[in-house]
């Protein structure tokens, strides 16, 4: 008797926020025999200055449809334009309704502390989405059949790796991406529209670069890996049992506990 294979589940807010934060582990998990899928819940719609709404969201969409090819996860369309991403019903029905379609057992999801507001808002929307699965009565957009399966949510570091007020923010879990590192900039650089746009908005010149200096920041903090992401886990209250760690059993000796981050969740 064969089993399905696992699925892993990326949910960010903008084309190029899985790119920066998530893709190495997210190709760790596809060798590691997992399924994947992919949604941003913006469309990218104001990551330009010079071309119309209709022009940046089909470049935009088309962008992210090539990374997602890079990754062989199964791209879902983005529901909103940015800046919209808001935490309301009839926009938690939408993702619920994905949620309860992909039955993913991992769940990957933005950092709840974040420079911008539709990072985070996409974070709680991921992780309502999930806790709502198998509520029956919370009718999803179009109406899909409650999930009865556990899943394990994970959240990225920030953008940065600083919250909005300039704190560092420390992962959990250290995955070592070092491997996959030319296929993750291999799916950012799919991102060209971006890298135009940072260039004028927010003066990052060297868009590749930006990605590969912060894995490599997060892996000297590790003291073992040479690229790393940073993950914590959520709680698993509504979503798992305790003591399910689905990354790491995946991924094994790519992955390294924080300790003072364990540590200090007791103090």
């Amino acid at each position: 008797m064969t089993t399905s294979p696992k699925v892993a589940f990326a949910v960010a807010a903008h084309p190029d926020d899985i790119e920066f934060m998530m893709a190495g582990t997210l190709l760790l998990l596809r060798a590691a025999g997992y399924r994947l899928h992919y949604l941003n819940i913006a469309n990218g719609s104001c990551g330009t200055a010079t071309r119309s709404h209709e022009e940046i969201v089909r470049l935009r969409t088309a962008e992210a449809k090539a990374a997602a090819a890079v990754l062989d996860a199964q791209f879902h369309p983005p529901l909103v334009n940015d800046i919209e991403i808001f935490y309301e019903k009839d926009l938690l029905a939408r993702v619920g309704a994905i949620v309860r379609k992909v039955q993913p057992d991992i769940l990957l999801v933005p950092s709840p502390h974040d420079y911008m507001e539709d990072h985070t808002t996409a974070g709680r929307l991921a992780v309502s989405a999930a806790f709502c699965r198998g509520m029956r009565n919370f009718p999803t957009t179009p109406r899909t059949p409650p999930l009865e399966k556990e899943v394990t949510l994970y959240h990225a570091l920030p953008y940065g790796l600083r919250d909005g007020l300039r704190r560092r923010v420390w992962p959990e879990y250290y995955v070592d991406i070092t491997s996959v590192l030319a296929k993750k900039r291999e799916m950012l650089a799919c991102h060209r529209s971006q890298k135009e746009w940072l260039d004028v908005s927010q003066g990052v010149d060297a868009y590749l670069t930006t990605m590969e200096t912060m894995s490599a920041e997060v892996g000297r903090e590790s003291g073992r890996f040479a690229y790393a992401e940073g993950w914590r886990r959520h709680s698993h209250l509504g979503f798992c049992s305790e003591d399910d760690d689905p990354l790491t059993e995946a991924l094994g000796d790519l992955v390294m506990v924080n300790e003072k981050y364990r540590q200090g969740l007791e103090s």
